[in-house]
């Protein structure tokens, strides 16, 4: 291989020449050239946001994808320029699962039924969670890896340069100097009667030698001078761009932000629908809690103290259970309970506050609309998560999952 000797000397000397200049001026020995604070301001604000740019960017990987392993096997799929195999979320696999074990329970059973409601629920957050991962990596991340791989990659390289370029000129600076005090100290008149001819011949002779190496100096000194200018103003001008870096991620957090609140609005409706799906067949999947059951020869026990019946019903320690069923004898003995027929107790009402629209499943169950102000009571042998609701002249089974209680 032919190498370039003079080259490889100059570099060589440039080297370490800029190694000098950087110890000195740590040590305190040498002047160093400062930015002024406009300059410096931009350097700190440029530091400042590479820095939080890979925290934000660390985290949000941490929050889509939280297995470290599946992190490091993504890393690696994009270091080699290779398509990221499809994974399976935990909601999908959980849905898969709960759809083997509803076939095997078999699909006709309430739990097989409720199985496959919940699985098929499951299955629509995973696939609603991939869609917001993949939103969210391809208009937040991407934008600010590339900021990260891109831009700060060419912002720093400008910065070594000049950095190269200010240590080329403070010892440019620091020869020159020293050059002039070594001149000034050769120029200096002789006194003719302690120092002999010969010594004043070359006195005049270091004095020219010196005056030609602050020449040199200085023609040195003015073009690293204009390098330094000219490199200077680059990195000013990529450094300046960090505020259209800003507005730029500024856009992508909006739609982080809107991605985000997407999937989680979707999570919430899929959710709402579940436990609709779920309040509605609940009465026929627990028929012998409020519903009589056809087969059944013993009425509900009705005679325990109101202290042990509302010990029994967690879910509504507050709502009175009514003694006796005024006007309906025996009716939940005997069938199933019509709540037209009942009429509310005297006292140990409650006023409501439904949360959620619900659809009444059938004639027994009222119907309810989201904000609007029921009254509601218990019944004795009623299941705990349901409630008799009065509106005007309707009456029906409401879910207490629906109300808010008020005292």
């Amino acid at each position: 291989m032919d190498f370039n000797v003079k080259k490889l000397a100059s570099d060589a000397g440039v080297f370490f020449s800029r190694a000098m200049q950087f110890t000195e001026e740590k040590l305190g020995q040498a002047e160093k050239t400062e930015l002024d604070a406009h300059f410096e301001n931009l350097l700190a604000r440029a530091d400042c946001t590479k820095n939080w740019t890979e925290k934000i960017l660390r985290q949000t990987e941490v929050l889509l994808q939280p297995n470290p392993s599946a992190r490091v096997e993504e890393f690696l799929y994009e270091k080699l320029d290779r398509k990221v195999p499809s994974r399976v979320t935990n909601g999908e696999l959980l849905a898969q699962y709960m759809t083997e074990a509803a076939n095997d329970f078999g699909p006709g059973t309430p739990y097989g039924k409720t199985l496959i409601k919940v699985g098929e629920t499951q299955r629509r957050l995973g696939a609603a969670e991939r869609d917001f991962i993949h939103s969210a990596s391809l208009n937040f991340l991407t934008p600010l890896r590339n900021f990260l791989e891109g831009d700060w990659r060419t912002i720093s390289k400008e910065r070594r340069i000049l950095q190269n370029r200010r240590l080329d000129l403070d010892a440019c600076k620091a020869r020159l100097k020293k050059a002039k005090a070594a001149e000034a100290k050769a120029a200096a008149v002789p006194d003719f009667q302690e120092t002999r001819p010969r010594n004043y011949v070359l006195s005049a002779s270091a004095s020219a030698l010196w005056s030609d190496e602050v020449e040199k100096a200085e023609q040195e000194l003015r073009l690293t001078q204009t390098e330094f200018d000219r490199q200077a103003e680059v990195t000013r001008l990529l450094l300046e761009g960090i505020s259209s870096t800003h507005v730029n991620h500024l856009r992508c957090l909006h739609e982080f932000v809107e991605s985000q609140t997407n999937y989680y609005a979707q999570c919430y409706q899929y959710m709402l629908d579940l436990q609709k799906q779920l309040g509605s067949s609940k009465g026929e999947i627990f028929s012998g809690t409020f519903v009589g059951n056809a087969e059944s020869t013993s009425p509900p026990a009705a005679t325990s103290p109101p202290a042990v019946a509302a010990a029994t019903l967690p879910a509504v320690p507050t709502i009175p259970v009514v003694p006796t069923i005024v006007g309906v004898p025996n009716t939940v003995a005997e069938g199933v309970l019509n709540p037209n027929e009942v009429k509310p107790p005297a006292s140990g009402t409650r006023k409501a506050r439904v949360l959620y629209d619900y659809e009444a499943a059938d004639s027994t169950e009222l119907a309810l609309l989201a904000d609007e102000m029921i009254t509601v009571y218990s019944l004795p042998g009623m299941d705990p998560d349901w409630l008799i609701g009065e509106r005007g002249n309707q009456k029906g089974k409401v879910p207490v999952t629906y109300l808010e209680l008020l005292s």
